[in-house]
């Protein structure tokens, strides 16, 4: 065997045993939000996947061959769920019939908590990180997922799970007392899509959407017409673009009724990991649930109290 060939094997098994994966267990995601709460949990036992990055319509995501891959290579696979990755369901249905652990995280949200609006009826809402409270139920999915597939990690992983738990909660009573500057008669958030009805309940917002809960259809010129006069009629401050929708309608509407833009919010996906944001005297990673959610709530609070 000649020296180049030794090097080269030399290089390969160097890669397959990189000590930063050593023993870690194989963990793919969909999107960032489900991303994040299992990095939280699984530390440093696992390597987590995410197929979906910042910026990413969950609703319209669509596989590619590598991310089939990834999935089949993983040892757990954990989804958002509630036909939120609509087109990705089937194949964790067929995974999940073939022996691979795989879980849909929000199965744990008792259905009396899932919101069916009237034009989705035989469907629930599945924008429940929404509401920090609601979305801490999925974190028992996700503790009993992992110590299933790593029992030696279990009690690492409820002891993570209660933090995890204990930081959303914490973010419940935060954003609560940061929304109470905004008069209830102003509470009314305009986006593109219907992705905040958790979040409009969670924190007693009217909720209005140019178009509905799946970004699958555009909005029509009579979606557009009936939002204009609704902003007009409640003499709406500003209205809001999504991180993750085409911001074509939302401008459109904020020309036609004379109204301005208070900003992006994240909706289906959260920011990049590491953009550290500052606002009123802190910061923090808006690639996580909580920087996330806390964003959301500055902006929102900034434009409308």
């Amino acid at each position: 065997m000649n020296r180049l060939a030794l090097i080269v094997i030399g290089l390969v098994v160097a890669m397959v045993y990189t000590p930063a994966h050593a023993n870690k267990m194989n963990v793919v995601t969909t999107t960032t939000m489900v991303t994040d709460m299992v990095k939280e949990i699984g530390g440093d036992r696992v390597n987590v996947v995410g197929l979906m990055g910042p910026g990413v319509d969950p609703h319209l995501y669509k596989p590619a061959s590598s991310d089939v891959v990834k999935l089949q290579r993983a040892k757990i696979i954990f989804y958002s769920g509630l036909m939120l990755e609509g087109r990705m369901t089937d194949l964790f249905f067929r995974m999940a019939r073939a022996g691979k652990l795989v879980y849909a995280v929000t199965e744990s949200i008792p259905e009396k908590d899932r919101l069916e609006p009237p034009e989705f009826a035989g469907h629930w809402d599945p924008h429940v990180w929404g509401d920090p409270l609601l979305w801490s139920n999925c974190i028992i999915t996700v503790v009993d997922g992992l110590s299933k597939a790593d029992p030696a990690g279990a009690a690492g992983y409820a002891k993570r799970g209660r933090a995890v738990d204990a930081s959303y909660k914490a973010m419940k009573s935060w954003a609560l007392k940061r929304i109470a500057e905004v008069p209830r008669s102003h509470r009314i958030l305009i986006t593109s899509h219907d992705a905040f009805n958790y979040f409009g309940q969670a924190f007693g917002f009217q909720v209005v959407a140019v178009q509905g809960l799946s970004t699958v259809t555009e909005a029509g010129l009579a979606d557009i017409a009936k939002t204009v006069d609704f902003i007009k009629e409640k003499k709406i401050k500003a209205i809001f673009v999504e991180s993750s929708v085409s911001p074509a309608a939302i401008e459109r509407v904020s020309k036609d009724a004379s109204v301005k833009i208070g900003g992006e919010l994240f909706s289906d996906a959260c920011g990049k990991v590491g953009d550290i944001h500052e606002a009123h005297g802190e910061k923090y990673d808006v690639g996580t649930f909580v920087g996330m959610l806390k964003h959301n709530i500055n902006t929102v609070v900034d434009a409308l109290k």
